[in-house]
């Protein structure tokens, strides 16, 4: 069983800070408050661009630490199950990106001991490198750019997923509920989004926190590539709304099923719908809205567990 992130990180990725707490006609008071950590981390790819991600460094200040093909991940805090957390963004922002098919396209990875907030990647194949942008500042959040027809076109992009997981309801509300206790950032502070890679067979395979949703994903990813965790086949939940973005990040990475707490976007629907992804919203309280795909999630009758869609959808909805 991995080790919670709340064992090994109690206070790593949050600050304290005073401010002042109202509530109705009571006069405020001063109250020490934990607020989320939002740093900027360097993502520089030799031969291809200068990425900065606006990111949130749950494990800390992070030490030394790199990726070498035919090594695998290096560094004094490796341990078992967990990679270093600027490496697993690295990866997982490159592979989202199209920089890279996967990890064997990696040469080296290496977090700078001078400058802990850069990532140096060299890739094997620079000039075959699919690059969207370059030299490039990301906000937390900041997702893929372009007109709706050149997205809708880039649907063709995407192979279809896989179609061997099976889940039960029962089963999805649990997974949602493993991710959600392992969400100490927004427990402490209320700004974090979470990802959790699952598999059918193991449960929670990866997961992280992040003051970004899109860097939430692309570090479980980044993780389960650099401890040789396949991705097909899996799912992920998340506690974000479902957007185009996300979507297309969990169909690059051969998602089965996509589920959240909140809403999705037309064009998340229509890319799932396109690719094979069974997507879930509004996965809360033992309830979930099945938008695509429901044949994977089946009550013991064989009949859909939910309506493809439902009235009395909640009146608000995380960002």
């Amino acid at each position: 069983m991995s080790t919670s992130p709340a064992q090994v990180f109690p206070e790593h990725g949050s600050r304290a800070v005073s401010a002042l707490r109202l509530s109705g006609s009571a006069p405020g008071a001063v109250a020490n408050c934990r607020i989320i950590d939002e740093d900027a981390l360097t993502i520089d790819v030799e031969g291809v661009g200068r990425y900065t991600l606006m990111w949130t460094p749950a494990d800390g200040d992070g030490a030394a630490a790199g990726y070498v093909a035919g090594e695998g991940v290096l560094g004094d805090e490796v341990v078992s199950e967990r990679v270093p957390e600027r490496l697993a963004l690295a990866a997982g922002f490159a592979y989202s990106e199209g920089i890279i098919a996967g990890l064997d396209d990696i040469a080296t990875m290496a977090v700078c001991p001078e400058r802990r907030d850069v990532v140096r990647l060299r890739i094997k194949a620079p000039e075959r490198a699919v690059v969207r942008r370059r030299e490039v500042v990301l906000a937390s959040s900041c997702g893929l750019c372009g007109g709706r027809d050149e997205l809708a076109e880039g649907f063709d992009a995407f192979p279809p997923v896989t179609t061997g997981l099976r889940l039960a309801p029962p089963r999805l509300s649990a997974l949602m509920d493993a991710m959600q206790r392992r969400q100490r950032l927004f427990r402490t502070t209320g700004g974090a989004h979470a990802a959790a890679v699952f598999s059918p067979h193991a449960g929670i395979v990866a997961a992280a926190e992040d003051l970004g949703r899109h860097n939430a994903l692309d570090k479980v990813i980044g993780a389960c590539l650099l401890r040789g965790v396949p991705l097909a086949g899996c799912g992920v939940v998340l506690s974000s709304r479902l957007s185009y973005e996300m979507v297309a990040k969990a169909a690059r990475a051969g998602f089965e099923l996509v589920a959240a707490v909140s809403a999705p976007t037309s064009l998340a629907v229509a890319l799932a719908e396109r690719v094979g992804i069974t997507l879930c919203g509004f996965v809360r309280d033992g309830a979930a809205t099945v938008y695509t795909h429901p044949q994977r999630i089946r009550d013991g009758a064989g009949e859909p567990a939910w309506p493809a869609c439902s009235a009395g959808f909640p009146s608000t909805y995380d960002d």
